[in-house]
């Protein structure tokens, strides 16, 4: 259905029981119509492993860049819904969340960014989310992570992934060009907040999230880096941090950015919890790591955070998946998890 106003289109498509209001130009309006067709397809060849060919992955990108557009810096979700943290390229162990934590879209998800990079099928990974992302938008959420980034990933991976995979740079670009959309927060039910990283000297408020210009590679400095790459530790004010972008935060910096925008709570990711979960300064932070047996070799057990209510939650533990039940590429030519 489409209505017309002023030279805008405002299409209403379907995506199964999920009708959503989508703005957009007549162009990008038919490209969204016919590959709603594809989306189905592409999620059950993805499951199996297998990568796009690059016209399709073109298409989705594009698709998926269309909705990106129209979410804000700071997303509102309700629940219940599911959060989860980074995921890194570990495709058989992400089936496995999907197990434990149910199939989209009857499960709403959050994902807290670091898709890509150190495990095996990175562009895997990433193809599925954005599939589903584009099958039911309103039921998936995707955030940015530090590794969403045009410089880490050519270091970490997923740039060499696309290479070896599609002999030729244009995959990666696309993806990337996602990567610029993705949206920085998440709002559930206005009073947990989700970020990848962690908070930013810059940002004291919402507000103050909801107004950074987010299209663009990650900076090295900045609120836009900060929210990607800073880490909670026990220090009493705002430290350099050891990562060489983004900074160290503490309980104080916490509890008052917590109550100052109305929060329960932060939830983020980031940094790997051997026990898939950390609770820090009283309950007003938590990390969720979602990559078990990090690296294939970290031994660490992942989690998923299924909120009811924003008082109302628990967690969901799960180990990786055995090697005999993954398919583990041949030896790999870079040492990404260096």
């Amino acid at each position: 259905m489409q209505l017309f106003e002023l030279g805008i289109v405002y299409s209403v498509i379907y995506f199964g029981a999920h009708p959503r209001l989508i703005v957009l130009t007549n162009q990008a309006c038919k490209r969204l119509a016919m590959l709603s067709d594809s989306l189905d397809g592409w999620i059950e060849a993805i499951r199996k492993c297998k990568y796009l060919p690059e016209k399709d992955l073109t298409k989705l990108c594009e698709y998926v860049s269309e909705l990106l557009m129209e979410e804000c810096n700071v997303q509102p979700v309700s629940t219940p819904v599911t959060v989860c943290g980074d995921i890194h390229g570990q495709f058989y162990d992400l089936l496995k969340l999907f197990q434990v934590g149910g199939e989209p879209p009857v499960t709403n998800y959050i994902f807290m960014g670091d898709f890509v990079d150190r495990g095996y099928y990175s562009l895997e990974t990433f193809t599925l989310l954005l599939a589903l992302k584009a099958r039911y938008p309103d039921r998936i959420t995707l955030l940015r992570g530090n590794h969403e980034s045009r410089q880490i990933t050519q270091v970490y991976g997923f740039y060499d992934e696309c290479m070896n995979k599609y002999g030729n740079a244009n995959p990666w670009r696309q993806c990337c060009k996602v990567f610029d959309l993705l949206t920085l927060a998440a709002l559930i039910d206005e009073t947990i907040l989700c970020v990848h990283g962690g908070l930013s000297p810059e940002t004291k408020t919402l507000d103050q999230i909801r107004t950074i210009d987010r299209n663009m590679e990650i900076p090295h400095k900045g609120p836009l880096c900060d929210l990607l790459w800073s880490d909670p530790d026990d220090v009493s004010k705002w430290t350099i941090s050891p990562r060489g972008a983004g900074f160290l935060f503490g309980q104080k910096v916490t509890e008052k950015f917590v109550t100052l925008n109305g929060l329960e709570f932060i939830c983020r990711a980031h940094q790997l919890v051997n026990e898939g979960h950390k609770s820090m300064f009283d309950g007003k932070l938590i990390t969720v790591w979602s990559a078990p047996n990090y690296c294939y070799r970290c031994g660490n057990i992942a989690a998923i955070l299924d909120i009811q209510s924003p008082r109302n939650f628990s967690f969901k533990e799960f180990s990786a998946v055995p090697d005999n039940e993954r398919v583990i590429p041949p030896a790999r030519i870079t040492p990404y998890f260096l």
